[in-house]
C-alpha cells in the first residue's frame, strides 16, 4: 500500500492481511456505501488524512459487499469507522463526522509513533493523555455513554445528581477509548466507572458523590453551572475582536473559516478565536443568542459584525479596518 494513499478491500481475507501488517500500528477502516453522498465525502477526508499520516493504513471497505464482516463488528449505518492498533478494535466511530474523525486519527497515531518495544514509553504516553483529559474541565467525568445517553445506570445516577445540583461538568465516554477505560483505572486507582474529578483531583465514585450531596459537601467541591447566556457573554467580550469558526486561526476545518482567517490575518489586528466544534452547546447557543444561524462569526466590543459575506464587503468598501478598530 503507497504511503499517503487508501486502499480497498475487497474481502474479509483483504482486510485481515492489512490488519496484520507489522508495518502498520493503525489501520483506520471506513465502512461505505456508492449510494451514500457522505461517505463519498469522508472518503475525500480520509484521502487528505493519509497525506498527513504516512504510517497509518486507511482502508475503504463497502459494508454491503461483506455482510459478514459488517455483522461481526455490528456495522448498521453508514459511514462508520473502525480503529484497530495490532488487529485488535480499539475504538469506533460512527457518521459523518469529520473534525472527530481527524482528533481520532491524530490521537491513535501519535499514541503508536514510538517503537512497540518500548514499553516505558507507552506508559508515559498514556499517563500524560490521561493527565491532560482529568484537567481537560474543571470538573470532569468519566462515566459509560454520554450525559444525554448515559449507557449504565450507576453513570445516568451520577448525572441526575450532578444536574440537580446545577454542576458545571464536561463528560468523557469510557467506551470510546479502551487505552483510557483501562489506563484510568490503574492510573487512579480506582476500579469502577464512573469516576468525577474536580481541579485534577479524583473525586470518587457514585457513593462517594451521594455521601457528599447527603452531607452537604457537594455544592462546595463542584464548581456550579453558569448561565448559557452569561457565558455566552463572556466569551465574545473575551478579547475585542472575537472570532467564532470551525476550528483555530492555525487550522480552520472548514472553507469559510479558513477565508475569514486569511482576511483578518492580513488586517494585522489582534483577535481570538473560538473552536465551535470544542463546544456543543456555545455552537448552539449562540446562533439562537445572536439570531444569526451560520459560522464563522465574528464579534467587535461584544457586538456581531457578521459573517463570511459581511466581512468580504466590508473589506472591499474599505471599511474593515475602522471597524475592527471600533471606529465604526
Amino acid at each position: 500500500m503507497a504511503a499517503g494513499s487508501v486502499c480497498a478491500a475487497a474481502s474479509a481475507e483483504q482486510l485481515q492481511q492489512l490488519l496484520q501488517q507489522k508495518d502498520r500500528s493503525l489501520v483506520v477502516v471506513h465502512f461505505w456505501a456508492p449510494w451514500a453522498p457522505q461517505c463519498a465525502q469522508m472518503n475525500e477526508v480520509m484521502a487528505a488524512l493519509a497525506k498527513e499520516h504516512t504510517q497509518v493504513a486507511f482502508v475503504k471497505l463497502e459494508a454491503e459487499a461483506v455482510p459478514e464482516v459488517s455483522e461481526k463488528y455490528g456495522i448498521s449505518s453508514v459511514p462508520t469507522f473502525l480503529f484497530f492498533k495490532n488487529s485488535q478494535k480499539v475504538d469506533r466511530l460512527d457518521g459523518a463526522h469529520a473534525p472527530e474523525l481527524t482528533k481520532r486519527v491524530q490521537r491513535h497515531a501519535s499514541s503508536t509513533s514510538f517503537s512497540a518495544g518500548s514499553n516505558d514509553s507507552v506508559k508515559e504516553d498514556l499517563n500524560v493523555r490521561l493527565k491532560k483529559l482529568i484537567n481537560a474541565a474543571p470538573c470532569m467525568l468519566f462515566m459509560k455513554g454520554s450525559p444525554k445517553e448515559p449507557r449504565c445506570g450507576f453513570s445516568k445516577q451520577m448525572v441526575e445528581i450532578l444536574n440537580k445540583h446545577g454542576i458545571s461538568f464536561s463528560s468523557f465516554d469510557i467506551f470510546s477509548d479502551e487505552e483510557v477505560r483501562q489506563g484510568l483505572k490503574a492510573y487512579s486507582n480506582w476500579p469502577t466507572y464512573p469516576q468525577l474529578y474536580v481541579a485534577g483531583e479524583l473525586i470518587g465514585g457514585l457513593d462517594i458523590v451521594k455521601e457528599l450531596e447527603a452531607s452537604g459537601e457537594l455544592d462546595t467541591v463542584c464548581p456550579k453551572a453558569q448561565k448559557l447566556e452569561s457565558r455566552l457573554k463572556a466569551l465574545i467580550n473575551k478579547a475585542p475582536v472575537m472570532l467564532f469558526m470551525k476550528g483555530s486561526k492555525q487550522v480552520a476545518k472548514c472553507g469559510f473559516s479558513k477565508q475569514i482567517v486569511e482576511i483578518m490575518n492580513n488586517t494585522g489586528i489582534d483577535y481570538e478565536t473560538f473552536d465551535i466544534l470544542e463546544d456543543e452547546e456555545v455552537r448552539q447557543g449562540l446562533k439562537t443568542y445572536s439570531n444569526w444561524p451560520t459560522y464563522p462569526q465574528l464579534y467587535v466590543k461584544g457586538e456581531l459584525v457578521g459573517g463570511l459575506d459581511i466581512i468580504k464587503e466590508l473589506k472591499e468598501t474599505g471599511e474593515l479596518l475602522p471597524v475592527l478598530k471600533g471606529e465604526n
